[in-house]
Protein backbone atom coordinates (compact mmCIF):
# COMPACT_ATOMS: atom_id res chain seq x y z
CA UNK A 1 0.00 0.00 0.00
CA UNK A 2 1.43 3.30 -1.05
CA UNK A 3 2.44 6.06 2.09
CA UNK A 4 1.10 9.55 0.54
CA UNK A 5 1.97 12.82 1.53
CA UNK A 6 -1.22 14.03 -0.42
CA UNK A 7 -4.26 12.97 -1.60
CA UNK A 8 -6.71 14.62 -3.48
CA UNK A 9 -10.60 12.90 -4.41
CA UNK A 10 -13.04 15.46 -6.25
CA UNK A 11 -11.58 18.56 -5.09
CA UNK A 12 -14.19 21.96 -6.18
CA UNK A 13 -14.02 25.19 -5.10
CA UNK A 14 -16.26 28.11 -6.95
CA UNK A 15 -16.06 31.26 -7.35
CA UNK A 16 -17.82 33.90 -9.75
CA UNK A 17 -16.43 33.22 -13.70
CA UNK A 18 -13.57 30.32 -12.22
CA UNK A 19 -13.90 27.17 -10.78
CA UNK A 20 -11.61 24.09 -9.78
CA UNK A 21 -13.58 20.41 -11.38
CA UNK A 22 -13.00 17.68 -9.49
CA UNK A 23 -9.39 18.05 -8.75
CA UNK A 24 -7.77 14.75 -8.06
CA UNK A 25 -3.95 14.00 -7.41
CA UNK A 26 -1.61 11.91 -4.82
CA UNK A 27 1.99 12.68 -4.03
CA UNK A 28 3.56 9.74 -2.51
CA UNK A 29 5.63 10.40 0.33
CA UNK A 30 9.37 10.96 -0.29
CA UNK A 31 8.86 12.85 -3.58
CA UNK A 32 8.93 15.84 -5.27
CA UNK A 33 5.59 16.84 -7.56
CA UNK A 34 5.68 20.46 -9.57
CA UNK A 35 2.22 21.91 -10.39
CA UNK A 36 2.22 23.74 -13.46
CA UNK A 37 -0.19 25.63 -16.00
CA UNK A 38 -0.85 29.18 -17.39
CA UNK A 39 -1.62 32.48 -14.98
CA UNK A 40 -5.25 31.86 -13.73
CA UNK A 41 -5.37 27.84 -14.16
CA UNK A 42 -6.17 27.39 -9.88
CA UNK A 43 -2.36 26.49 -8.67
CA UNK A 44 -2.42 29.04 -6.52
CA UNK A 45 -6.10 27.89 -5.49
CA UNK A 46 -5.09 24.16 -5.10
CA UNK A 47 -2.38 25.45 -2.61
CA UNK A 48 -5.03 27.48 -0.74
CA UNK A 49 -7.19 24.54 -0.03
CA UNK A 50 -4.05 21.91 0.30
CA UNK A 51 -3.25 24.74 3.57
CA UNK A 52 -7.39 25.32 4.57
CA UNK A 53 -6.51 29.39 4.00
CA UNK A 54 -10.23 28.57 1.92
CA UNK A 55 -12.70 26.68 1.94
CA UNK A 56 -13.86 23.62 -0.47
CA UNK A 57 -17.13 22.94 -1.66
CA UNK A 58 -16.78 19.51 -2.45
CA UNK A 59 -14.22 16.82 -2.31
CA UNK A 60 -11.19 15.49 0.27
CA UNK A 61 -7.95 16.16 1.11
CA UNK A 62 -5.66 13.78 3.12
CA UNK A 63 -2.25 15.18 4.16
CA UNK A 64 -0.37 12.23 5.78
CA UNK A 65 -3.40 10.42 5.29
CA UNK A 66 -5.60 12.87 7.82
CA UNK A 67 -8.40 15.43 6.58
CA UNK A 68 -6.50 18.91 6.23
CA UNK A 69 -9.39 19.95 8.21
CA UNK A 70 -10.19 17.73 11.31
CA UNK A 71 -6.89 17.57 12.10
CA UNK A 72 -5.65 20.87 11.19
CA UNK A 73 -3.27 21.81 13.41
CA UNK A 74 -1.06 18.51 13.30
CA UNK A 75 -0.84 18.72 9.94
CA UNK A 76 0.13 22.18 9.17
CA UNK A 77 2.92 21.40 12.22
CA UNK A 78 4.34 19.15 9.95
CA UNK A 79 4.18 21.16 6.70
CA UNK A 80 6.54 24.25 6.03
CA UNK A 81 4.80 26.50 3.37
CA UNK A 82 6.10 29.83 1.43
CA UNK A 83 3.05 31.93 0.00
CA UNK A 84 3.16 33.45 -3.06
CA UNK A 85 2.53 36.58 -1.43
CA UNK A 86 4.32 37.65 1.63
CA UNK A 87 2.06 37.57 4.41
CA UNK A 88 4.52 39.02 7.29
CA UNK A 89 4.03 42.32 9.36
CA UNK A 90 5.72 44.87 7.74
CA UNK A 91 7.19 47.07 11.27
CA UNK A 92 8.05 43.43 12.95
CA UNK A 93 11.80 42.27 12.70
CA UNK A 94 12.85 38.95 11.21
CA UNK A 95 13.91 37.73 14.60
CA UNK A 96 11.06 38.75 16.36
CA UNK A 97 9.28 37.14 13.87
CA UNK A 98 10.92 33.83 14.02
CA UNK A 99 10.11 34.28 17.39
CA UNK A 100 6.12 34.21 17.16
CA UNK A 101 6.47 31.65 14.84
CA UNK A 102 8.84 29.26 16.43
CA UNK A 103 6.61 28.05 19.96
CA UNK A 104 3.69 26.52 16.68
CA UNK A 105 6.02 24.08 15.84
CA UNK A 106 6.93 21.09 18.35
CA UNK A 107 10.84 19.98 15.93
CA UNK A 108 11.29 23.93 15.56
CA UNK A 109 15.46 24.44 15.50
CA UNK A 110 16.84 28.15 16.53
CA UNK A 111 20.05 26.72 15.89
CA UNK A 112 18.87 25.81 12.30
CA UNK A 113 16.97 29.43 11.63
CA UNK A 114 20.11 31.23 13.30
CA UNK A 115 22.55 29.07 10.54
CA UNK A 116 20.20 29.48 7.95
CA UNK A 117 19.77 33.12 8.45
CA UNK A 118 23.71 33.49 8.00
CA UNK A 119 23.99 31.60 4.81
CA UNK A 120 21.15 33.17 3.56
CA UNK A 121 22.57 36.94 4.40
CA UNK A 122 19.16 37.67 6.19
CA UNK A 123 19.55 40.99 8.57
CA UNK A 124 17.49 40.10 11.24
CA UNK A 125 17.39 43.08 13.18
CA UNK A 126 15.52 44.26 10.44
CA UNK A 127 12.05 45.38 9.45
CA UNK A 128 10.24 42.75 6.88
CA UNK A 129 9.11 45.70 4.97
CA UNK A 130 12.56 46.85 4.11
CA UNK A 131 13.50 43.72 2.43
CA UNK A 132 13.76 42.97 -1.00
CA UNK A 133 11.45 40.48 -2.56
CA UNK A 134 14.16 38.61 -3.22
CA UNK A 135 15.19 38.60 0.25
CA UNK A 136 11.53 38.22 1.85
CA UNK A 137 11.68 34.71 -0.07
CA UNK A 138 14.58 34.14 1.27
CA UNK A 139 13.48 34.81 4.65
CA UNK A 140 10.17 32.87 4.30
CA UNK A 141 12.48 29.83 3.21
CA UNK A 142 14.75 30.30 6.09
CA UNK A 143 11.17 29.74 8.12
CA UNK A 144 9.91 27.16 6.25
CA UNK A 145 13.00 24.73 6.46
CA UNK A 146 13.91 25.40 10.02
CA UNK A 147 11.41 22.95 11.77
CA UNK A 148 11.90 19.33 9.93
CA UNK A 149 8.56 19.72 8.55
CA UNK A 150 7.78 16.64 6.55
CA UNK A 151 5.82 18.10 3.37
CA UNK A 152 7.54 21.71 2.02
CA UNK A 153 4.61 23.24 -0.12
CA UNK A 154 5.38 26.42 -1.96
CA UNK A 155 4.02 28.40 -4.32
CA UNK A 156 6.59 29.69 -6.79
CA UNK A 157 9.13 29.90 -4.48
CA UNK A 158 11.82 30.90 -7.07
CA UNK A 159 10.13 34.30 -7.97
CA UNK A 160 12.28 37.23 -7.78
CA UNK A 161 15.27 35.24 -6.86
CA UNK A 162 18.63 35.52 -8.59
CA UNK A 163 19.80 32.28 -10.44
CA UNK A 164 22.93 31.80 -8.52
CA UNK A 165 20.32 31.22 -5.15
CA UNK A 166 17.78 29.39 -7.10
CA UNK A 167 20.41 26.81 -8.17
CA UNK A 168 21.53 26.87 -4.22
CA UNK A 169 18.00 26.44 -3.05
CA UNK A 170 17.39 23.22 -5.66
CA UNK A 171 20.35 21.64 -3.76
CA UNK A 172 18.84 22.06 -0.28
CA UNK A 173 16.00 20.73 -1.25
CA UNK A 174 17.67 17.42 -3.18
CA UNK A 175 20.06 17.30 0.41
CA UNK A 176 16.45 17.27 1.96
CA UNK A 177 15.06 14.57 0.01
CA UNK A 178 17.47 12.47 1.15
CA UNK A 179 15.27 11.27 4.07
CA UNK A 180 12.96 9.44 2.13
CA UNK A 181 9.93 10.61 4.15
CA UNK A 182 10.11 14.11 3.15
CA UNK A 183 8.00 15.24 0.20
CA UNK A 184 7.54 18.53 -1.54
CA UNK A 185 5.06 20.35 -3.72
CA UNK A 186 5.54 23.78 -5.16
CA UNK A 187 4.36 25.48 -8.25
CA UNK A 188 6.80 27.55 -10.74
CA UNK A 189 6.71 28.51 -14.01
CA UNK A 190 10.49 27.83 -14.20
CA UNK A 191 10.40 24.45 -15.72
CA UNK A 192 14.04 23.74 -15.90
CA UNK A 193 13.98 24.22 -12.04
CA UNK A 194 11.21 21.24 -12.03
CA UNK A 195 13.55 19.10 -14.62
CA UNK A 196 16.19 19.11 -12.01
CA UNK A 197 14.18 18.00 -8.74
CA UNK A 198 10.61 17.17 -9.51
CA UNK A 199 10.04 13.43 -9.93
CA UNK A 200 5.80 14.49 -11.14
CA UNK A 201 4.54 16.65 -12.80
CA UNK A 202 0.43 17.92 -12.58
CA UNK A 203 -0.54 20.35 -15.41
CA UNK A 204 -3.86 22.08 -14.69
CA UNK A 205 -5.42 24.10 -16.70
CA UNK A 206 -8.75 26.33 -16.50
CA UNK A 207 -9.59 24.25 -13.32
CA UNK A 208 -9.53 21.34 -14.03
CA UNK A 209 -5.45 18.39 -13.98
CA UNK A 210 -4.93 17.66 -17.45
CA UNK A 211 -2.45 15.51 -16.29
CA UNK A 212 -0.49 13.90 -13.19
CA UNK A 213 2.33 12.03 -14.48
CA UNK A 214 6.14 10.76 -13.51
CA UNK A 215 8.50 13.28 -15.15
CA UNK A 216 9.92 10.49 -16.56
CA UNK A 217 7.02 9.20 -18.29
CA UNK A 218 6.66 13.21 -20.01
CA UNK A 219 9.99 13.32 -21.15
CA UNK A 220 10.23 10.10 -22.23
CA UNK A 221 7.50 9.54 -24.39
CA UNK A 222 5.97 12.84 -24.91
CA UNK A 223 8.03 15.17 -28.37
CA UNK A 224 7.34 18.02 -30.31
CA UNK A 225 6.42 16.42 -33.63
CA UNK A 226 7.72 19.15 -36.85
CA UNK A 227 5.95 19.12 -39.85
CA UNK A 228 2.74 20.45 -42.04
CA UNK A 229 -0.84 19.93 -42.63
CA UNK A 230 0.00 16.16 -43.60
CA UNK A 231 1.66 15.61 -40.33
CA UNK A 232 -1.37 16.77 -38.47
CA UNK A 233 -3.52 14.47 -40.23
CA UNK A 234 -1.23 11.10 -40.09
CA UNK A 235 -1.46 11.57 -36.05
CA UNK A 236 -3.65 9.87 -33.88
CA UNK A 237 -5.90 12.45 -32.21
CA UNK A 238 -6.09 11.25 -28.69
CA UNK A 239 -1.99 11.40 -28.64
CA UNK A 240 -1.84 15.20 -29.90
CA UNK A 241 -1.89 17.20 -26.85
CA UNK A 242 -1.39 20.98 -28.45
CA UNK A 243 -1.20 22.78 -31.72
CA UNK A 244 1.00 25.42 -32.77
CA UNK A 245 0.62 27.02 -36.58
CA UNK A 246 3.52 29.42 -37.69
CA UNK A 247 4.61 31.17 -40.86
CA UNK A 248 7.00 27.64 -41.50
CA UNK A 249 4.46 24.94 -40.25
CA UNK A 250 3.39 23.38 -37.28
CA UNK A 251 4.01 22.00 -34.18
CA UNK A 252 2.43 18.86 -32.53
CA UNK A 253 3.09 17.87 -29.12
CA UNK A 254 2.22 14.06 -28.74
CA UNK A 255 1.79 12.10 -25.94
CA UNK A 256 2.94 9.06 -27.72
CA UNK A 257 6.77 9.39 -29.81
CA UNK A 258 7.16 6.12 -30.36
CA UNK A 259 3.94 5.89 -32.40
CA UNK A 260 4.53 9.05 -33.88
CA UNK A 261 8.34 7.50 -35.04
CA UNK A 262 6.24 4.45 -36.62
CA UNK A 263 3.57 6.45 -38.63
CA UNK A 264 5.77 9.39 -39.61
CA UNK A 265 8.93 7.24 -40.58
CA UNK A 266 12.72 8.52 -40.36
CA UNK A 267 12.01 11.61 -42.40
CA UNK A 268 9.90 13.10 -39.56
CA UNK A 269 11.49 15.93 -37.43
CA UNK A 270 10.46 15.08 -33.88
CA UNK A 271 12.27 16.25 -31.16
CA UNK A 272 11.99 15.31 -26.92
CA UNK A 273 9.82 17.71 -25.31
CA UNK A 274 10.80 19.67 -23.08
CA UNK A 275 8.77 21.01 -19.87
CA UNK A 276 9.19 24.29 -21.14
CA UNK A 277 7.11 22.90 -24.64
CA UNK A 278 4.51 21.01 -22.56
CA UNK A 279 3.75 24.16 -21.06
CA UNK A 280 3.50 26.23 -24.19
CA UNK A 281 1.89 23.98 -26.20
CA UNK A 282 -0.80 22.90 -24.14
CA UNK A 283 -1.03 26.17 -22.16
CA UNK A 284 -1.29 28.49 -25.57
CA UNK A 285 -1.54 26.21 -28.74
CA UNK A 286 -4.52 24.48 -29.59
CA UNK A 287 -6.04 22.15 -27.54
CA UNK A 288 -6.75 18.47 -28.73
CA UNK A 289 -7.12 15.64 -26.21
CA UNK A 290 -7.35 15.62 -22.66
Amino acid sequence: MTDYAIEVTGLRKVYKGFALKDVSFSLPRGYVMGLIGPNAAGKTTVIKLLMNLIRRHAGEIRIFGLDNRAAEAEVKSRIGFVYDVACFFGDVTLRDHARAIAPFYPRWSDERFRRLAGEFDLPLGKRFKTLSLGMQTKFALALALSHEADLLIMDEPTAGLDPVFRRDLLRRLAALMQDEHRSILFSTHITTDLERIADFITFIRDGEIVFSLSKDELLDNWAVVKGDETTTRALAPSTCRGTRRGPYGVEILTSDARAAREHLGSGAVIDKATLEDVMILMAKGERHAA
